[in-house]
């Protein structure tokens, strides 16, 4: 018989090892059986080949004479041990026959143990978190759930749920040594089960304290809030590479105009539930394709537990969203990440990239999650002035600790190489890379050789980018940096980050800035529109006008262009089209191709309704045709980072507010870009142009009566070229240059000359 104390350690989940004891055990020459099930009122083993009873196993009472849990007997004529299952019955007279899960040998290898510890192990998510597979063959397979967590500070670790009744004495796990991670097999537990992880702490002089129930880091699914266990889902998806032709359309040559999108948001049904994956996936590639965009980018639907933070703080790494999973019939909703998958495959199908907002920088600090973990500072660095961020009362995660950097780049990894996404957008680059962000004197930790940079934060960027470039093939990551940090798009082994593009923040608020100004006044703030070539060709640069811009006061885009309203969409088809002329990658945020007048509002759909409004139908039109010509004018984006695609025509026409300038192919391909940024008709104007072509034809003016207009240009008639000076050239046309409006410029037809 179990020994008192063995029993006691077991009704009170303090057990060392419980495999040592539960299971099949020979005691001398005896082999004994022991299953602890609090709940159960009979018990009788089944040898599995057979069907047939082999022994019942009595309760095991008390010194009150109560029942204790636990159920045990000598197992007559065995010697040996044999595959059984534990034929149950519970107090509440339901049935269940189960296998043991303490019968189970360990599972984790010891190599990927090794390389868990070590930081290398390049897929954590095959091993840890929750896997459903079937061990043995033919009548003794049993099919289950493999869990497995890392806790190294844990005095013990249970796997509790919806298939034991949340009891913590029903499934402690095991304990795998010096590694800290801890596993266990439950046989029965299927995709859809939910599951949490309760953690005792260790025995400091307080006996050791249970945490409140920890959701799986390592889980891709949850509940939706505000529930938060983690749920089982079905096997990993395999590997795959990108389809056909994306690892092209993801080049830095190629044209790139991202429609950056909140999902839950963008539409919504009619009672304010979110559309499903399914639903998105039926109407959101071909809106986005038939704009001409190029890819998606979706804010984090990574698991999170407040829809305030958009998703920017979460606490899912591994986890699609449950918003966005179609509820079953008792109204229930958990992540769904073959839905995302479909949906990813539907945006493909549609020729239109899938980029996923990803963030590594921090975490929110609640009960469930990783806070605090196994009663330790185990995911986020100890010290406040390393490991709390000031600005959003996050914590920041440990980028020193081998286990927690392989944590995440195991995460940017699943999401490319299983879910089959394009890339990732990480957030918050700015504030990972500096150990004094946003923290006054005092109160941040110099590194290691006195300075202010993360060290180990740039080591994890680094080889995130790393392991991407290597295992994904044509896969891109785009930083949102926003200060001077060199070589954030620079390859590692050229000392940069390795990242394929960053977000060009300088540009996005001075050319805001400038248009947020009076025309009158525009004059005096030229500089704003120019300085960004000063540095345009020092990194892999997307100008991005995102969500972050349209909300906290800032206005929508619209609502930051001054006059009456006929200036106000004039100003902002202008603007348009001087960004989309501008060298840079393009990024729009949802409703800003329809001038949403008002700022966006994560809690409501976008205002579909404008589109019944001529001005904004006119500006969804021009952003079309904007994305169209860029992608038919490899003078527009072939060359976006390199200094040879560029060349300044007008920059210091201050008074007139006029720019143009010359993009080009590298290939004899150029495209002419002017914009007039004052509200006055230049009729006559005489601009310098390049040699070689004879007439310029006009193929995009912001201004057509097609976008909201008044239709002031050139039209299609050839602008022959004179041999007359201009602007530092030999040779010139003359053209109307329309008000607050933005033209296009291509060598015409020889034909029409």
């Amino acid at each position: 018989m179990l020994s008192d104390d063995d029993l006691a350690a077991l009704r009170e989940a303090r057990h060392p090892d419980p495999f040592a004891v539960l299971g099949l055990h020979a005691v001398g020459k005896a082999l004994w059986a022991r299953a602890f099930l609090p709940g159960a009122r009979a018990v009788t083993l089944r040898d599995t080949a057979t069907g047939r009873a082999v022994v019942d196993l009595p309760p095991r009472l008390d010194a009150q004479g109560q029942a204790s849990g636990l159920f045990e007997a000598p197992v007559p004529r065995r010697v040996n041990a044999f595959d059984y299952r534990l034929d149950i019955t519970w107090a509440d007279g339901s049935s269940s026959l189960l296998g043991d899960a303490y019968r189970c040998g360990p599972l984790i290898g010891e190599q990927d143990l090794h390389y868990l510890g070590e930081g290398s192990h390049l897929r954590p998510f095959e091993v840890l978190g929750a896997h459903p597979q079937t061990l043995g063959e033919g009548v003794q397979a049993i099919a289950g759930t493999q869990f497995a967590v890392w806790a190294p500070n844990a005095a013990r670790v249970s796997v509790v749920g919806s298939f034991n009744g949340w009891d913590g004495r029903r499934h402690p796990m095991r304990g795998r040594g010096p590694s800290g991670v801890w596993e266990l097999f439950i046989p029965g537990v299927a995709p859809g089960d939910l599951y949490k992880f309760e953690i005792r702490t260790r025995d400091m002089g307080d006996g050791g304290a249970v945490l409140p129930l920890k959701a799986d880091p390592y889980a891709r699914a949850s509940q939706l809030r505000p529930a938060t266990a983690s749920v089982v889902a079905a096997p990993l998806p395999p590997r795959r590479a990108l389809p056909a032709g994306r690892a092209e359309a993801n080049r830095r040559d190629a044209p790139m105009a991202v429609y950056e999108v909140h999902l839950g948001s963008w539409r919504r049904h009619p009672d304010g539930r979110f559309h499903s994956w399914d639903d998105l996936a039926a109407a959101l590639p071909a809106y986005a394709a038939g704009l001409g965009f190029t890819h998606i980018e979706l804010l984090p639907i990574s698991e999170h537990p407040f829809d305030g933070s958009w998703g920017y703080q979460t606490l899912g790494l591994y986890a699609t969203s449950a918003r966005f999973t179609a509820p079953t019939d008792d109204g229930a909703r958990s992540g769904d990440p073959e839905g995302f998958m479909r949906f990813v495959a539907a945006c493909h199908a549609q020729g239109v990239g899938v980029l996923l907002d990803w963030v590594p920088a921090h975490f929110p600090s609640d009960a469930h999650g990783l806070a605090q973990f196994d009663g330790s500072a185990l995911y986020e660095y100890a010290d406040p002035r390393e490991g709390f961020h000031r600005d959003w009362n996050t914590l920041i995660y440990n980028f020193g600790r081998h286990e927690v950097r392989n944590f995440l780049v195991g995460s940017a990894l699943y999401w490319i190489e299983r879910c089959g996404v394009d890339g990732l957008r990480v957030d918050a680059v700015a504030s990972m890379l500096y150990r004094d962000y946003s923290r006054p004197a005092g109160q941040w930790i110099p590194n290691a050789q006195g300075g202010r940079e993360n060290l180990e934060a740039i080591a994890f960027l680094k080889r995130t980018n790393e392991v991407i470039g290597a295992e994904c093939p044509g896969a891109i990551t785009v930083a949102e940096e926003s200060t001077a940090f060199a070589g954030v798009s620079a390859p590692t082994f050229a000392g940069g980050l390795g990242f394929h593009f960053k977000w060009n923040m300088g540009w996005m608020n001075d050319t805001l800035a400038y248009m947020a100004e009076d025309p009158v006044n525009r004059r005096w703030h030229h500089g704003r529109m120019t300085f960004g070539m000063v540095y345009a060709f020092s990194e892999n640069f997307v100008l991005p006008l995102s969500h972050d811009e349209v909300v906290h006061g800032k206005r929508s885009i619209l609502g930051r262009m001054p006059g009456d309203d006929w200036q106000r969409f004039a100003n902002l088809r202008a603007y348009y089209g001087f960004m989309w002329g501008h060298p840079g990658k393009k990024l729009l945020f949802m409703g800003q191709e329809f001038a949403q007048p008002t700022e966006w509002n994560h809690d409501t759909e976008l205002p579909w309704q404008l589109l019944g409004d001529a001005r904004h139908a006119g500006v969804q039109r021009l952003v079309g045709d904007l994305n169209r010509l860029m992608r038919a004018q490899p003078a527009l984006h072939r060359l976006d980072a390199e200094a040879s695609g560029f060349e300044w025509v007008s920059a210091d026409a201050a008074d007139e507010s006029v720019l143009a300038w010359v993009r080009r192919d590298g290939q004899g391909g150029q495209v002419i870009v002017l914009s007039n940024l004052t509200p006055v008709p230049r009729e006559g104007f005489r601009l310098g142009v390049p040699e070689g072509v004879a007439a310029w034809q006009e193929v995009l003016n912001t201004d057509s009566a097609h976008y909201g207009g008044s239709n002031l240009g050139n039209g299609g008639a050839p602008l022959r070229v004179r041999p007359q000076p201009a602007h530092g050239r030999m040779q010139s046309i003359t053209l109307t240059l329309p008000p607050l409006a933005t033209l296009f410029l291509v060598p015409a037809p020889v034909e029409s000359t």
